[in-house]
């Protein structure tokens, strides 16, 4: 039977910055909900129109205070550094790569703000942000696989 609670964590932790479906899989593993990482991978897909609502409606009125102002312009140059000669190369896929190769700061978020800052087509972007996120879940997923085996005694049994 699932523990409503462990998978309600593991979807937050899905839906959370740093995280995303990086930190949500393994906890998915460690909680023995790994039938659920469809659900996961769908929660963290939601990163995508929460960041554009938030870009659009929210972040306007919090340029306002100097501490976002001066966070969010770090975020900016540190997104644009990063993120600007990939696009200029490789264009959307650009997105995909981003996003899908899970290391910090690169998932759905930092992909989004990339693609809302650079102005390229919502539809267009947000398809590669998603195909990203799924490469990343199956990166994520192999890797968490292949070191259960090894680190099985870490892992919660359940008697």
């Amino acid at each position: 039977m699932v523990n409503l609670i462990e998978l309600l964590k593991a979807i937050i932790l899905s839906l959370l910055p740093i995280s995303e479906i990086r930190g949500s899989i393994p906890l998915a593993f460690y909680y023995h909900l790994q039938a659920y990482i469809f659900l996961l991978v769908l929660s963290n897909m939601l990163v995508i129109p929460i960041t554009y609502f938030f870009l659009d409606k929210i972040h306007t009125y919090l340029l306002r205070f100097k501490t976002y102002k001066r966070w969010f312009d770090k975020k900016i140059k540190h997104t644009r550094r990063k993120f600007g000669p990939m696009l200029d190369k490789y264009g959307y896929w650009a997105l995909l790569f981003f996003v899908g190769i899970p290391l910090p700061f690169t998932g759905a978020y930092t992909g989004t703000l990339a693609a809302w800052l650079f102005g390229l087509d919502r539809k267009k972007a947000s398809f590669f942000i998603i195909l990203g996120i799924i490469l990343a879940s199956v990166i994520t997923y192999l890797v968490v696989l292949s070191g259960a085996g090894i680190f099985s005694f870490l892992i919660k049994k359940t008697y």
